[in-house]
């Protein structure tokens, strides 16, 4: 099996499981009663392009040759590397959504059972997902070596994150006050504070 073949292969093999952990919290959060939700229209086109990015144009490049015009071909040493930071993005992934259960949205919303996670993963860094995000679309771009179907999930992530998480974290601040600014100080936001 050529190894740009097994690439594609680990990429879906992540992204399977990244789908499978969120269907039982997406069905239990639609029966969850929303008391506030903030999503900004600038967010909602960033996230339905990092759909775009992250998901339809890997699978076009995966089960087409439509996309071939855009190959480029890096060191397999650096494509492997793609590999222990999906891993590492899978697992956090994972944690992040076990840790949070009920309290996961896919945006920012707050329900009237909403209570602060600072236990698991959480004790240690405040967004998860996000560190998670991060390794996935630096081993995608290591993974999927074409330039449509690569970097662009990078490229679109950065805006988001920066948008997202000031977002996030005055949602959090006006909903927690004081209890999250004090969590807040006491770690970091995608790396453990030192």
């Amino acid at each position: 099996m050529p190894t740009t073949t097994l690439f594609k292969l680990f990429y879906w093999i992540a992204l399977i499981i990244e789908m499978a952990v969120r269907v039982p919290l997406n069905q239990a959060r639609r029966k969850a009663a929303t008391t506030e939700r903030r999503i900004s229209t600038l967010e909602f086109v960033l996230l339905s392009l990092l759909s775009l990015t992250g998901f339809f144009l890997p699978l076009v490049y995966t089960f087409t040759p439509w996309l071939r015009f855009a190959d480029y071909t890096l060191p397999p040493a650096l494509g492997w590397l793609g590999v222990p930071l999906l891993a590492c993005a899978v697992y956090l992934f994972i944690r992040a959504h076990r840790d949070l259960a009920a309290n996961w949205s896919p945006s920012l919303e707050i329900f009237s059972t909403h209570r602060l996670v600072t236990h698991g993963i959480y004790r240690h860094i405040r967004h998860p997902m996000y560190a998670s995000q991060w390794l996935l679309v630096f081993a995608q771009l290591l993974l999927l070596q074409n330039w449509l179907a690569g970097p662009t999930g990078l490229l679109l992530f950065i805006p988001f994150y920066f948008l997202r998480v000031r977002a996030e974290e005055q949602m959090m601040l006006d909903t927690f006050g004081e209890q999250y600014n004090a969590y807040r100080r006491s770690t970091g936001a995608v790396f453990p504070r030192l």
